[in-house]
């Protein structure tokens, strides 16, 4: 099914290489019920007229005698069901609304979250299967008491996984909203399970783990022969694993599918604490105040931790996208920038200080493209883009208008280059280029080799989630470009933007 808004148009081939019968429906709604909306077809011959009255359908007129066309009327809602009323809630499995500490909302997030884990067989396995844990009968628990000296300590959760005889256990430590998790309770955690022989600690938070290390830094004593691993989980991956098994990949049961969308829910309830990465650190304001007065100095500790959160936020815009879509996003790691994480986030800080802005590049599984991500904090702009490369064995012509036939329902404020050795050869928006796509071919006749398409979204100024915040609108540009550039471009190969 394809949705479409006011003003826009789609072709039938764009459904389908043989869309067959189409049904298009008409919604509307009013406060008061009243209004009232008519539909009318019209057939066109091959040269886009219409031949005569009897191609005209409408209510009077409802039905083509070979039956081509037929419009089947209208199904009234009523709207004075007290189910549709604006401030009932619905009920749901995992309340939210009543959490009014941080403490409250950890001890609920990890209840939630590990009942539904040993519910959903397949949930559980996800999130555990990379932490080393077997496949088998799985037991959860929380708010448990271990000795630990004088003062028992009370981890959030514990997770018992059995399998042939074999047990595997691990601790878990949670932290809901923007609170950090804490080095010394994570090392007091890593000290039990190493003595109790426990296999590893598991902590949990909206903060995103990088290069698969930590996020906290324990000291492991080498003399014990019991090794405990550390693991992080974030709520985004949480997320990210609940969508592609909801929306792509299937459960066992409706019933677990069920368990899935309404863990999904109390996820992304404003007043769960769970929503994922959502603040850029305490670096950030200083780090874009010395970037617009221009004082922000080249090897700045401030802006590798910024460059750092960067990559964070970065990481979970590819499990949003991802579980969106049902295939794996990364982030791409060119080899010339280095294999070592602080070398490299050291490049990306001399660069954030000499021209003010952060770059990525990500890819999306079943595509050969990349796209580019570039927040430029002088100007308070993020671009996303991907280059497109031109048709072989077609004219230059043909290549430009088949790319603007292919974006037909792309946002009409998309920006292409054509791309030619050595530089650009011509630029437009895609509002200009559709009724004259020649306006794209460069003037000295060279044809063109590709196009870069972009689109420029203005930049969120807080450092945090909220609606005019940075990461909401990274995460949105990269939303928008991919569903509405991305997306239309079918079939047609694409490769990696590096030019420029």
């Amino acid at each position: 099914m394809r949705e479409m808004t006011k003003g826009a148009n789609v072709s039938l081939t764009a459904l389908g290489e043989d869309p067959g019968a189409v049904v298009v429906s008409l919604g509307w709604t009013s406060a008061s019920g009243a209004g009232d909306a008519d539909v009318s077809v019209l057939l066109l011959d091959a040269h886009g007229k219409v031949r005569s009255d009897d191609d005209f359908y409408f209510y009077n007129h409802p039905a083509a005698e070979d039956g081509s066309v037929q419009l089947l009327g209208k199904t009234p809602t009523d709207r004075k069901s007290p189910a549709e009323n604006d401030s009932w809630q619905p009920a749901r499995l995992f309340p939210v609304p009543s959490l009014k500490s941080d403490r409250e909302r950890e001890v609920r997030a990890t209840s939630v979250l590990l009942a539904v884990m040993t519910q959903v067989p397949e949930l559980g396995r996800r999130l555990t299967a990379a932490f080393g844990a077997p496949a088998g009968r799985t037991q959860t628990f929380t708010e448990v008491s271990l000795p630990h000296g004088d003062a028992p300590r009370r981890p959030d959760g514990v997770i018992r996984i059995e399998r042939a005889g074999k047990l595997w256990t691990a601790l878990v430590e949670t932290k809901t909203n923007g609170n950090p998790l804490r080095a010394e309770q994570v090392q007091a955690y890593m000290d039990i399970a190493t003595r109790r022989g426990y296999e590893a600690v598991i902590t949990l938070s909206n903060d995103v783990a990088l290069d698969g290390a930590p996020v906290v830094d324990v000291k492991i004593d080498g003399r014990r022969k019991h090794k405990v691993d550390l693991w992080h989980l974030s709520w985004a991956e949480v997320a990210h694993q609940a969508r592609l098994l909801i929306r792509h990949e299937g459960v066992g049961s409706p019933a677990h599918a069920w368990l899935l969308r309404e863990l999904l829910e109390y996820l992304q309830h404003e007043n769960s604490g769970c929503h994922g990465f959502q603040n850029m650190g305490p670096s950030w304001v200083p780090v874009r105040k010395g970037i617009e007065d221009e004082t922000l100095n080249p090897g700045d500790e401030r802006a590798v931790d910024v460059v750092e959160s960067w990559e964070r936020l970065i990481r979970q815009v590819c499990l949003r996208l991802g579980g969106e879509l049902g295939q794996k996003a990364l982030p791409v790691q060119r080899a010339r920038r280095g294999s070592d994480p602080r070398e490299r986030r050291l490049a990306a800080a001399e660069t954030l200080c000499a021209d003010g802005r952060l770059s990525a590049e990500l890819r999306v599984d079943g595509t050969s493209g990349v796209i580019a991500v570039t927040a430029d904090l002088r100007t308070g702009e993020v671009r996303t883009s991907m280059e497109v490369p031109a048709p072989e064995g077609s004219s230059a012509l043909i290549s430009v208008k088949r790319l603007v036939r292919m974006l037909a329902e792309a946002p009409a404020d998309l920006h292409v280059e054509s791309l030619v050795e050595g530089g650009i050869g011509a630029r437009g928006t895609l509002e200009r280029l559709r009724p004259e796509p020649g306006n794209l071919l460069p003037r000295d006749g060279a044809p063109p080799a590709g196009f870069r398409l972009t689109l420029i979204k203005g930049m969120g100024n807080t450092r945090g989630n909220t609606e005019s915040g940075f990461i909401r609108s990274v995460d949105d540009a990269v939303a928008r470009f991919h569903q509405g550039v991305v997306g239309r471009l079918g079939p047609l190969d694409v490769r990696a933007g590096r030019r420029g």
